[in-house]
């Protein structure tokens, strides 16, 4: 109906009729099975829509089949994780450490093996503490050892003013007179600054070191570090290994006994 036209026209009247007459029919026929949606009833046939009905029961089935009922206690519980791969025991995880930072715990085991976890899921638990936690772990070990490294340099040089100013010289006199690698890996360690400090009250450049010399001139270990920041892996390379060496090379020369 119109909002403009408040006359019902014949044929949407009859409409509306038949319309009514037949959910008066659907209530009140006592054929009708209690409970029947609509869909399953034939009005005019007066008779449950059997295919339809059927139809739809296959159409449940069929769901109901791709659905997986969440386990209970008990044994419907463990047939779920023995078919997820979970084994009958936690020391049954065969956890690879390959990388030697740790080994598996067995607590650690007992508590995921009690909340299920498949031998996949417990090996990147150790995968992910190997490359996230370990890492951060081992730089807050290495600034605390910096930190501890400070503390004894303050005290070798009689206070946090005496160091800071000791501090400035050294690291003038290193890059005036080293390779930047050595100087790092020297500056990195309470002994690595102490010979530092050694070549530098010496008055000597990095080489010059007084000692018994040979037919060059210079003390045995002084030729072989001459030779090795010669060699291509150590100017070019960058080869941490062969600068590791030299490092040594630098404090074995100025060693020695605070």
């Amino acid at each position: 109906m119109s909002v403009d036209n408040l006359l019902t026209p014949e044929d949407e009247s009859k409409m509306d009729a038949e319309n009514a007459g037949a959910m008066n029919a659907s209530v009140t026929d006592p054929a009708r099975p209690a409970g029947l949606p609509d869909k399953f009833w034939d009005v005019e046939k007066r008779a449950v829509r059997v295919e339809a009905l059927v139809q739809s029961y296959l159409a449940l089935e069929k769901k109901l089949s791709t659905m997986i009922a969440l386990p209970g206690e008990g044994e419907d519980r463990s047939r779920i994780h023995r078919a997820l791969g979970v084994p009958d025991t936690p020391d049954a995880y065969n956890v690879r450490c390959d990388h030697g930072l740790f080994t598996a715990d067995a607590d650690l085991n007992k508590r995921m093996h009690e909340r299920g976890f498949t031998p996949d899921q417990v090996q990147m638990v150790y995968d992910l503490a190997a490359e996230k936690m370990v890492p951060m772990i081992l730089e807050i070990a290495e600034e605390f050892k910096a930190d501890r490294e400070v503390d004894r340099l303050i005290s070798a040089f009689g206070g946090p003013e005496r160091w800071a100013e000791i501090s400035r010289q050294l690291l003038s006199y290193g890059r005036k007179n080293l390779p930047p690698d050595v100087l790092n890996n020297l500056s990195s360690s309470f002994e690595g600054v102490m010979a530092l400090y050694r070549m530098m009250q010496g008055g000597e450049s990095a080489l010059d070191h007084v000692g018994g010399k040979d037919a060059s001139g210079l003390a045995p270990d002084e030729n072989a570090l001459r030779s090795m920041m010669r060699d291509p892996k150590y100017w070019r390379d960058r080869d941490p290994s062969t600068i590791a060496q030299v490092t040594q090379g630098f404090q074995r020369i100025y060693g020695g006994t605070e």
